[in-house]
């Protein structure tokens, strides 16, 4: 069984973002950048399931510049067999993403495809899903386990109400959430060993996808400062504030 695993290339989350001074974007220059969190633990995933001897190969996909092999080679030394890197200088929003995808998809056969619910940056949370459609799959997202026996997956997922327990026929989409499993501390030799594994690049009009994005940013600016707290004498002031300023109760 061959697993896809698709990571993202984003500003680190230890890393504190700036909005750029005219207000287009997030400034990234000189920025940590490394894998997406949530895509992390997809790889882990699928690393685990290869060592279970549950999938044969495991290849880790990205779309994104140049600098994009940086985070394929991070999963390369998670444990991803090979990488594929579809190359582009637009600025990505999911539907160009899960249409990239669907191309390598097409062409690689996988019988399981697993990536972060979302991406840290945008937090939009829509390329599974829209993968899913494109490619008339079954889906499973925020999967908090995964477990694969022949031609089914169960597959846990939390939901409001607690957590649900579905069986979804593979093909499929899985999208993890953070409890899905802890990302194993990536060792010096296996960062070695990554820069041998293949990596193939690939460019957007070689799949004939059009990148282009269909929405524009507007303005993007920071959160307003949070006001200091305040103490209060009594509960009867409390009650007091919460009723009348800050209109809560």
């Amino acid at each position: 069984m061959k697993v896809i695993a698709a990571v993202k290339r984003v500003v680190d989350y230890n890393v504190k973002v700036r909005v750029k001074s005219d207000q287009t974007g997030v400034d990234i220059g000189n920025v940590k950048m490394s894998i997406n969190p949530f895509d992390e633990i997809a790889v882990e995933a699928a690393t685990r399931m290869k060592e279970a001897g549950v999938a044969t190969e495991v290849v880790a996909i990205s779309c994104g510049t140049t600098q994009s092999q940086e985070t394929i080679r991070t999963a390369l030394a998670i444990g991803a067999d090979r990488g594929v890197l579809v190359e582009t200088d637009a600025e990505l929003q999911p539907l160009a993403v899960a249409k990239m995808l669907r191309a390598v998809i097409d062409k690689e056969q996988p019988s399981l495809v697993i990536l972060g619910k979302q991406a840290i940056d945008d937090d939009a949370g829509q390329t599974g899903q829209l993968l899913a459609a494109l490619l008339d799959w079954p889906q499973a997202t925020f999967a908090s386990n995964v477990e694969v026996d022949g031609a089914w997956a169960t597959v846990t997922r939390e939901v409001d109400g607690g957590q649900e327990v579905i069986s979804i026929k593979l093909p499929a989409i899985v999208t993890t959430d953070l409890r899905l499993n802890e990302p194993r501390y990536v060792t010096l030799p296996n960062i070695m060993k990554a820069k041998k594994k293949p990596l193939e690049v690939l460019t957007s009009a070689s799949l004939n996808v059009d990148p282009s994005p269909r929405l524009k940013t507007l303005r993007v600016e920071e959160p307003a400062a949070r006001k200091p707290g305040v103490r209060v004498s009594d509960v009867a002031t409390l009650v007091d504030k919460l009723k009348n300023e800050a209109k809560v109760i």
